[in-house]
């Protein structure tokens, strides 16, 4: 069983910068490949990075390419997601998870591949 608890979120202007943290309970976080993922009002729940155990293999969607970081600190048991040049359609609630799939396996981009989440962290981005 995995914990995590994310921080970071609160509102901030188009343009500017963020960065959020999800803390994880346990002994064996670098056995978790860990994403994030964003829910707005209306809206579904989407794909955002991941980054995998040990091997720090990345991915994005689209929309957050070359904006957004990913990175992990498995000695503090925290990933981070550093977000800049935020946009107004970057405003949701943001979720940490985790996935006991081996790190073997790509990153997943779906919901159903994390078994562990969050209770997430707001971020709204004013026009």
């Amino acid at each position: 069983q995995v914990q995590l608890v994310e921080s970071g979120g609160g509102l901030v202007q188009a343009g500017g910068s963020l960065r959020l943290s999800c803390a994880a309970s346990g002994r064996t976080f670098s056995s978790y490949t860990m994403g994030w993922f964003r829910q707005a009002p209306g809206k579904e729940r989407e794909f955002v990075a991941g980054i995998s155990g040990s091997r720090f293999s990345t991915k994005y969607a689209d929309s957050v390419k070359g904006r957004f970081t990913i990175s992990r600190d498995n000695a503090k048991n925290t990933v981070y997601l550093q977000m800049n040049y935020l946009k107004p359609d970057d405003t949701a609630v943001y979720y940490c998870a985790a996935s006991r799939v081996s790190e073997r396996q790509p990153v997943g981009d779906w919901r159903q591949w994390y078994d562990y989440w969050g209770q997430g962290t707001q971020v709204t981005v004013s026009s």
